[in-house]
């Protein structure tokens, strides 16, 4: 009973690792998906998904837009330490250059460098 609902929560997120949350109360359990910053990523990227056990050392070359990000750090600020919007979308850009992956046709990192320097505008919430 429990297997299935770690099947239903994790259906949209087929080969990609993630966290589970379980909660049980008064006997009744529900169960709920926790994206990481890196399948958030890589679904961004829209790849077809992979068996992790057949396939490893994937290269994730792709393109995604700063709208994009912006969006996966309002998914993950909840679960993210920090005070602001910004410093999620910072953390989602590291994450993104460690997939090796572009935003926007440039390196994550010269774009955290942007906003560092106030170049680049970050939405407030």
């Amino acid at each position: 009973m429990a297997g299935d609902d770690i099947t239903k929560a994790t259906g949209d997120w087929k080969g990609l690792r993630m966290t589970v949350r379980s909660t049980i109360w008064n006997r009744q359990a529900q169960t709920e998906g926790l994206p990481s910053a890196s399948a958030l990523i890589i679904k961004a990227l829209k790849e077809l998904p992979r068996d992790r056990k057949k396939q490893e050392n994937i290269k994730h070359s792709g393109n995604f837009t700063f709208d994009e990000v912006v969006s996966n750090a309002r998914q993950m600020w909840h679960q993210s330490l920090a005070r602001e919007l910004s410093e999620t979308i910072r953390e989602v850009l590291g994450t993104a250059q460690s997939v090796a992956c572009n935003v926007d046709g440039r390196r994550p990192h010269d774009i955290i460098d942007d906003i560092s320097n106030g170049a680049v505008e970050c939405p407030t919430s």
